[in-house]
């Protein structure tokens, strides 16, 4: 038998161990999906409204505008919303275009600018939520003419999207010990699990309706309950 060193043969004999655990077919495993849903009632109002003004000119629509703005704003103020909680969303000026109809003869005179239109919107973030009618209806008679969404949120939303993550967790497991029992094996350790995202329910726009609440004492709003969901795929080492 050819010499060998202590240093070679202590190589070989911990190489065979880890050549045999290389050819070691790999785990049975079950990977299961599992969603978890935490039901929540929206505590937050988002509203986005405006003034939309018109006149032959421009200077004079945006002047209009601008001090109906100050008091849809001020008024927004005063009902307690946050200087953080109200900001600029949308503003334009536009030329107002009349297109005459086409004369007897199959000619028609070309567009002519009659006036301009200017559009100025604010998001405001209602923390109080009892209070969003009301308000709604304050902006309104101060001078809002387009409200153009009402939208209903959770402000704590990454503590219930936890929750539904350890949720989703929790009926992972449970599916995995059904489908255990049923096909006569035994769950392991897990081997891997991945996050399928989470969902929060997005706003919701309404129809423009500042228009039709003028004459009502204060908006009805319906909030309702909101789902938020996670999913997780979670796979499972077998055990005979």
């Amino acid at each position: 038998m050819p010499f060998l060193s202590r240093a070679v043969l202590i190589t070989l004999l911990l190489a065979a161990p880890a050549a045999q655990a290389a050819d070691a077919p790999p785990p049975a495993t079950l990977t299961v999906t599992a969603d978890g849903i935490v039901r929540a009632t929206p505590d937050t109002a988002i509203v986005t409204a405006g003034v939309v003004t018109e006149a032959t000119e421009a200077s004079a629509a945006l002047g209009e505008n601008n001090a109906a703005m100050r008091d849809l704003i001020a008024a927004v103020a005063a009902a307690g919303v946050a200087e953080k909680d109200i900001g600029t969303s949308g503003f334009s000026i536009e030329p107002v275009t009349v297109y005459p109809q086409p004369k007897s003869d199959g000619t028609q005179d070309p567009p002519r600018i009659t006036g301009y239109r200017v559009s100025n919107l604010v998001t405001v973030k209602i923390r109080d939520i009892a209070k969003a009618g009301d308000l709604l209806d304050a902006v309104v008679r101060i001078g809002a003419n387009s409200i153009h969404g009402i939208s209903f949120t959770v402000d704590d939303r990454d503590s219930r999207l936890d929750a539904a993550r350890a949720a989703a967790m929790k009926e992972a497991r449970r599916r995995a010990s059904l489908y255990a029992e049923a096909g006569g094996f035994q769950v392991g350790r897990i081997l891997s699990v991945s996050e399928g995202g989470g969902y929060m329910p997005q706003p919701a726009p309404y129809a423009r309706v500042a228009m039709a609440a003028k004459e009502a004492d204060s908006v009805p709003l319906a909030p309702g309950e909101q789902e938020i969901q996670a999913s997780v795929s979670v796979t499972f080492e077998i055990r005979e």
